[in-house]
């Protein structure tokens, strides 16, 4: 008569073995929870070579404050930071049997009344990402792209930026980045210490589809840039698209008749001169 065998308590985990996993999974979620926040700060410089600093970082990667600071890069001795302090929060959310979303709020109290929303999704597969950002308006110092080097530093502008974005959806293909909504710069009232005229003008930057950039459309493309003067004596103008994740960017520069003298410096020395124009080129 066969009896049915037990397992030896030789190959029962131990009371031993089960403290040890409970201490090792409970420490590990403790280090995840009080990641320092300085690592966040050392993956932005890196991914941005040095122009996008996060110093005096406190608290940890899922909630923490810093100070942001922007750079010519890697050895330059330019650099800005932006008034006061950056607050953050990270949270994970389940996506079932997709990779869980992150989601970002984002607040610079210098510069927004209410923080921004981003939640970013990958897929592995197919070597993709999502992003999404809620409808959002804050306005930033223009003197702080003095900060990233050439040729900000040379025109040191003065002025406010004023951002907007709208239903904006950007999905990172291989090659590519498609783009949904639309992003709106506002670069108002600007001048720059390379001429007395003041202020120079205001001016439009709009990202939005190939050929409708700053037009609502339900389809995806890749992002277009459009240059617009709005107002003031110093006329600028130019189109740009991301093409293998880089921006080509070809534009123009002039001066009404009765400020060409004040602003001649100037158009010097943004592109290449042509006549009474100057030609804006980028990538």
């Amino acid at each position: 008569m066969n009896r049915a065998r037990t397992p030896s308590l030789a190959h029962r985990p131990s009371g031993w073995a089960w403290a040890w996993s409970g201490i090792f999974i409970g420490g590990l979620a403790s280090l995840l929870m009080h990641w320092p926040a300085q690592w966040l700060g050392t993956s932005l410089s890196q991914a941005t070579q040095g122009q996008v600093q996060l110093q005096e970082a406190q608290g940890s990667v899922w909630q923490g404050s810093g100070k942001l600071v922007l750079t010519g890069g890697e050895g330059s001795r330019d650099a800005m930071a932006l008034p006061g302090r950056i607050e953050w929060q990270l949270h994970l959310s389940p996506q079932g049997l997709r990779l869980p979303s992150l989601n970002l709020q984002l607040l610079a109290p210098c510069c927004m009344t209410q923080p921004a929303l981003v939640q970013i999704n990958a897929q592995l597969g197919n070597a993709s990402w999502q992003l999404h950002m809620n409808d959002h308006r804050s306005q930033w110092p223009a003197h702080l792209l003095s900060g990233l080097g050439a040729p900000w530093n040379t025109l040191q502008p003065e002025g406010h930026l004023n951002l907007v974005t709208e239903q904006l959806q950007l999905q990172g293909l291989p090659g590519r980045i498609d783009m949904q909504g639309r992003m709106v710069l506002t670069a108002d009232n600007m001048s720059s210490k390379l001429s007395t005229l003041r202020p120079m003008g205001t001016y439009q930057v709009s990202l939005g589809k190939l050929g409708t950039a700053g037009n609502d459309s339900a389809s995806t493309a890749s992002p277009a840039l459009t240059l617009s003067t709005l107002s003031g004596s110093l006329l600028l103008s130019g189109q740009g698209q991301w093409q293998n994740n880089r921006l080509q960017f070809r534009g123009e520069a002039s001066a009404v008749p009765e400020h060409a003298a004040a602003l001649s410096n100037l158009l010097n020395i943004i592109g290449r001169r042509q006549g009474a124009r100057s030609l804006l080129s980028l990538g």
